[in-house]
């Protein structure tokens, strides 16, 4: 039995992929002699172009695309029929197959006629800056121009105006890479004087200035720009049964969500394997896998999600890595996502590494999230019921509010477990801080909400089961919960944030507190807490809050009759791929009576045991666990782990 399957509610996942026979085999290489799509598609007549064969492949067709650079957006005409019948893109092994969205450009003039200077007055001289411009050809375009579209998402309905700074929303899509890595747009034209590396583009969408790093000469690089939204979608939604196996998705001019367009893109089909492919520098979206918006009409008996996310890696989405709408009963698996975010538009709500809304029954598992730079590496947005979050790294939240953000379900169960979360940096203004000179804040009846920070937040959400994970170095806390009552009305998208229950969990080093719960309808039990000083155990309501220790914890609230206090070192080397135990060379801070009542195991070895939970039968490597077991995802607390 596959452990790492089961779902909260006891059932394993549905796993509904088969083995495909393939009926025929249309084959493209861009880079043989006599490809040409007038061709048959067979090995030694192929298509030239990706395209040409996604016109052509019935149910059971496997295209098989040799190695080469592909500029085109591959647009398959037709989905298969079951899971015996698929329709398959699949790279021939020969080599990378890369799918761009951009094209290369050679025609470059120096730039004239606009000023590097701020206000009027002298000219000021600005030696070496050397700004080149590059005139679009609307040819390259066909009835897309990224240049003149703007990132704004469609929807503006959520976006909060008086809390962000609206410069990249309304930057245009349309990106400029130089040897395959982009540069930064500006808002006005003498920004490229305070940066290089930049560019920025004419009000009309036609012409694009970039200044390259140490006023390079754009003729001695790979200058590339984005002209298509996307690289593999369909025209037309609903195309069901459909493989992407190993190819490289670059450099979509996709908008923000939503609608969720991605790089690669299901358009509303169920039943996709995209498994072992890339997609990188993507301006918003990396793969969407849902209804792609919520303003398109339902129609009765209609599927929405049942598709595979397999093997792939997602790097530096401009908004979000992986989106889905709607969709029920996905499986993403052995993922990596990284560099999420750089767009800054977290404000648009549909920022993340991945973001998922009203899911059922999906199985996130195994997965590696790094780097996600103000976003959360994974949103479950309203309605999500019977879902399992495990064996996943969540590495690195740069400038993030939470790593998991699980919003407004009121319904079911959640279960996170097994889960590395570590290093989350907090999103807030450190300017607001308040000071609390002397002990001016010992005596404060309210927390102040300014920093945040937290492993897991909870947002009117019920019923969260948080289990097995290792929590550290979050700026805030471990686990954070807040109802939202109000959301109960209209569209029932409200909740308490009661009946969490948080078992069997170690917290390293957290800032400010290792559990926060709104109410103390919650539970906790069998946690390890471990370089946690102060009131690092919180019950936030009825007033005044409490903020405890584990003696305390467990007298008033009969919380973690088992939890255990310690002080020892945890360190996670990302570059490895380990996480050690060990001995700490300082003791925490108080007196010895105090300390004493604290009860801290120095050794990480002395730790013992608790009571299994039934819903956690696996560790994070995938062993079974006994009747007895240690907190945290490992069965041993010793020597160092292998992580990746």
């Amino acid at each position: 039995m596959d452990l790492s399957a089961i779902l909260p509610e006891g059932n394993s996942f549905d796993f509904w992929e088969r083995d495909c026979t393939y009926t025929q085999v249309l084959h493209v290489n861009g880079q043989h002699p006599a490809a040409s799509d007038d061709n048959d598609g067979s090995e030694h007549a192929p298509f030239k172009t990706i395209g040409r064969a996604a016109q052509l492949a019935q149910p059971g067709t496997k295209v098989s695309i040799h190695a080469g650079l592909y500029r085109e957006c591959v647009r398959p005409a037709m989905g298969g029929t079951d899971a015996e019948h698929m329709i398959c893109y699949e790279a021939a092994g020969d080599g990378d197959v890369v799918i761009r969205a951009s094209e290369q450009v050679t025609e470059f003039i120096p730039s004239t006629g606009w000023m590097l200077q701020r206000g009027w007055g002298k000219k000021q001289e600005m030696p070496g800056v050397k700004v080149w411009a590059h005139e679009l050809d609307p040819d390259m375009f066909r009835g897309y121009n990224p240049f003149c579209a703007v990132n704004i998402l469609h929807d503006r309905l959520f976006i909060e105006y008086d809390k962000t700074d609206m410069t990249t929303y309304l930057n245009r899509r349309g990106c400029v890479f130089c040897d395959g890595k982009p540069l930064t747009q500006v808002a006005l034209y003498n920004g490229m004087a305070e940066k290089d590396n930049t560019y920025w583009v004419e009000h009309n969408g036609q012409t694009v200035h970039f200044r390259l790093k140490d006023d390079e000469d754009p003729r001695d690089h790979l200058i590339e720009i984005t002209v298509r939204e996307q690289c593999f979608a369909p025209k037309i939604p609903f195309l069901n049964y459909i493989k992407v196996k190993g190819l490289i998705c670059e450099h979509a001019a996709t908008g923000a969500p939503v609608p969720q367009r991605g790089a690669i893109s299901c358009y509303r089909g169920h039943h996709w394997v995209i498994e072992d492919c890339q997609v990188n520098w993507s301006n918003a979206l990396g793969i969407d896998v849902g209804n792609e918006c919520w303003h398109h009409e339902h129609t009765e008996g209609e599927v929405i999600g049942h598709s595979v996310i397999r093997g792939c890696i997602i790097r530096d989405a401009g908004v979000c890595g992986i989106a889905g709408l709607f969709a029920k009963h996905l499986l993403i698996e052995d993922n990596v996502i990284e560099g999420t975010g750089w767009q800054k538009m977290e404000l648009s709500w549909e920022a993340g590494g991945i973001k998922l809304h009203d899911t059922v029954e999906t199985l996130i598992r195994r997965n590696v999230f790094r780097n996600t730079f103000r976003a959360d590496h994974l949103w479950l947005d309203c309605n999500n019921e019977n879902n399992r979050i495990t064996a996943n790294l969540f590495l690195n939240g740069i400038e993030q509010r939470e790593a998991i953000f699980i919003e407004c379900t009121r319904e079911g169960v959640n279960l996170i477990d097994n889960n590395i979360i570590w290093n989350v940096e907090g999103r807030f203004d450190p300017a607001k801080v308040p000071v609390e000179p002397g002990s001016s804040g010992w005596y404060k009846l309210k927390e102040d909400d300014t920093v945040n920070g937290y492993a897991i937040y909870g947002e009117g959400t019920d019923r969260l089961y948080i289990a097995h994970n290792l929590i550290g170095k979050c700026r805030h806390s471990g686990y954070y919960a807040k109802p939202v009552g109000f959301r109960m009305g209209g569209t029932n998208r409200g909740g308490t944030s009661r009946k969490a229950k948080i078992i069997n969990n170690i917290f390293y080093d957290c800032g400010e507190a290792a559990i926060v719960f709104p109410t103390e309808d919650n539970v906790a039990e069998g946690n390890l807490y471990v370089k946690m000083q102060g009131g690092y155990l919180r019950v936030m309501y009825p007033a005044p809050e409490t903020c405890l220790n584990l003696p305390a914890w467990q007298e008033f609230y009969g919380f973690d009759m088992n939890g255990q206090n310690a002080w020892f070192d945890i360190d996670l080397d990302e570059d490895a791929g380990t996480v050690t135990f060990g001995e700490s060379h300082q003791g925490p801070f108080g007196l010895p009576e105090q300390l004493k009542r604290l009860a801290f195991i120095l050794e990480p070895g002395k730790v013992v045991t608790v009571a299994a939970d039934p819903h956690v039968p696996d560790t994070f490597a995938g062993e079974q666990r006994e009747k007895a077991v240690l907190p945290g995802p490992f069965l041993g607390l010793t020597g160092t782990k292998k992580i990746q």
